[in-house]
């Protein structure tokens, strides 16, 4: 432990700390997590959802990789833009659980109908970013005694703060499209955060820039069975998700694919995820979850996941517990009109009329 100790403070020091701790947390949920990876999924659905994960990483290592993610997002046509408008707020902790991140920002997207069953949204994100580290987590070889342990003052310089504030903002797009029969929809989408990459060092005399991130995901929903287009209330249709999403960051490259299924409210799903550059690491995922109606337009969702280590760096750390919790006001409109379900047809639930003009509304998987 002091061996590692020693390392992480001289990447400290000499501001390549950033090499150490690779990229922000991966949530395996991704697509419980939707603001977190690209801005343009503010609002895509009406009504508003609020969303708290949980990720416990490697949980056999003597360290706290713990992270906390909520977001809440408020989807209404009226707004102006016709997108939506959000809050998050992350919380984890890096470089072996020494340096403690807090972000905390708004999300705003502006929507766009480019045909009768196409829609885009295209998103910006602004926030506060605030690194920290406890210096007196440090133990160094000059304040040790062979008989007694720490007794002695290092001589080690500490940080010139240990606090550290930034600004950081990020952009995305997200596209929409579904065939007539509304059984079969697409969506694709990329973002790109830390697009200034903030300065991060607790030094004056170094620079460590929080390397930008790019983000690209697609996912596809599939309905069959009896379904009213992709109204979510209907449980009789089993509905199949596959999804990809890909992410690079500081030379750290991650992907993951995988397949979702829901029916009845039951959501189950296998997933492959993968990072490769300055470690290698494969995974195989299992998650279940549950959907339960509390009234008929407020639903409740849980779902866990669990990534188990196949191959790579990382064998005998316990792999990651994942929990998410989602609160879906799916009819919720705060600025006046007719919202209806989200992933209703268009002109029929969920699409709702404002002036005259027809929406089509983005299908909702679960």
């Amino acid at each position: 432990m002091k061996k590692i100790k020693k390392v992480f403070l001289i990447a400290l020091l000499t501001g390549t700390a950033m090499q150490l701790f690779g990229q922000d947390p991966n949530y395996t949920q991704f697509t419980n997590n939707p603001l977190y990876y690209n801005p343009a999924f503010t609002g895509l659905y009406t009504g508003i959802r609020a969303r708290v994960s949980f990720r416990d990483q490697w949980p056999a290592l003597p360290y706290d990789f713990k992270a906390y993610h909520f977001e809440v997002d408020l989807g209404a046509r009226s707004l102006p833009g016709s997108g939506g408008l959000g809050l998050f707020i992350n919380r984890d902790n890096e470089g072996i659980g020494f340096i403690k991140n807090l972000n905390i920002g708004l999300s705003f997207a502006a929507r766009i109908r480019i045909t009768e069953l196409s829609v885009c949204q295209v998103g910006i994100k602004g926030s506060w970013l605030q690194k920290s580290v406890n210096w007196d987590d440090f133990v160094f070889s000059d304040a040790l005694d062979k008989r007694y342990g720490t007794i002695y003052e290092s001589a080690f310089p500490r940080p010139d703060q240990n606090v550290r504030n930034m600004p950081d903002f990020g952009v995305g797009f997200v596209y929409q499209i579904a065939n007539e029969m509304k059984s079969l929809s697409g969506t694709f989408g990329f973002s790109a955060d830390h697009l200034f990459e903030p300065d991060q060092s607790f030094l004056q005399t170094a620079k460590a820039p929080l390397p930008r991130k790019y983000v690209g995901h697609v996912e596809f929903i599939y309905a069959i069975g009896e379904s009213n287009g992709f109204n979510v209330m209907d449980d009789n249709a089993l509905k199949l998700n596959p999804g990809f999403i890909y992410q690079n960051q500081g030379g750290l490259t991650s992907i993951q694919a995988g397949l979702n299924l829901t029916k009845f409210g039951i959501n189950v799903g296998v997933w492959y995820k993968g990072d490769f550059g300055s470690y290698s690491n494969s995974a195989f995922v299992v998650l279940a979850g549950y959907r339960y109606y509390i009234v008929d337009n407020l639903a409740l969702k849980f779902t866990y996941s669990y990534d188990a280590q196949m191959a790579g760096d990382l064998m005998g750390t316990g792999g990651a517990h994942e929990i998410s919790l989602i609160l879906d006001f799916n009819s919720e409109n705060l600025f006046g009109g007719s919202s209806g379900r989200s992933g209703g047809i268009m002109g029929g639930q969920g699409g709702g009329r404002r002036g005259g003009n027809t929406h089509w509304e983005c299908p909702e998987f679960w």
